[in-house]
């Protein structure tokens, strides 16, 4: 889910840098290029720091940037199929529920909340199972599984699928209601 990773680049400081700490402006530099970004490879990029190794910079013919060789770290976040994932929910729509996880969010569709036949209750806000009484509202937290991962050039272009079919997934209340008892009859003994 969340993932740590070294990066060396090339990093082309424009002329309005020159006057400003190399550091400080190499790290403002990759920050805008790299943060709140999508990688195919490594997911979506959160956080850049430990900027090192920065070179003393060259110069190319007709460019009035220096380009410097860099160094650095990235705190990215990537799902995979078939990851169990927590989040909450922070949308109820007619086809299901937005279920944020970490940076970006997931969608259940309403076939995929729970085995029991639910609707959906406008009014309330609320996904209700006809049979179990389950129900999901904005706010809970539940326990997902990643079905689907599309991912674009940014987050809101990208889509995830979730299910919370399988047991073990959805509410923490799901998770942990008790079997129903079913009734025993007792022997009786002849003598």
């Amino acid at each position: 889910m969340y993932y740590l990773h070294t990066i060396r680049d090339t990093v082309s400081l424009p002329p309005e840098f020159f006057g400003k700490e190399i550091d400080n402006a190499v790290e403002e530099i990759l920050r805008n290029k790299y943060e709140r970004t999508v990688d195919k490879d490594l997911g979506v990029i959160l956080v850049v720091y430990n900027i090192r190794d920065v070179s003393d910079g060259r110069i190319l013919p007709g460019d009035p940037s220096t380009h410097h060789e860099v160094t650095f770290d990235a705190l990215t976040f990537n799902l995979e199929v078939d990851e169990v994932v927590s989040g909450e929910v922070t949308e109820l729509v007619d086809f299901g529920s937005f279920v944020r996880i970490g940076p970006v969010d997931g969608l259940v569709h309403m076939s995929q909340i729970t085995s029991d036949f639910i609707n959906y209750d406008r009014k309330a806000g609320t996904f209700n199972s006809k049979t179990t009484g389950r129900s999901l509202k904005k706010g809970d937290l539940v326990y997902a599984k990643v079905t689907t991962i599309s991912i674009k050039n940014s987050v809101k272009e990208s889509k995830i699928a979730l299910t919370m079919r399988p047991d073990g997934l959805g509410k923490l209340d799901w998770i942990v209601e008790k079997p129903q008892k079913t009734a025993t009859r007792k022997k009786s003994s002849k003598k």
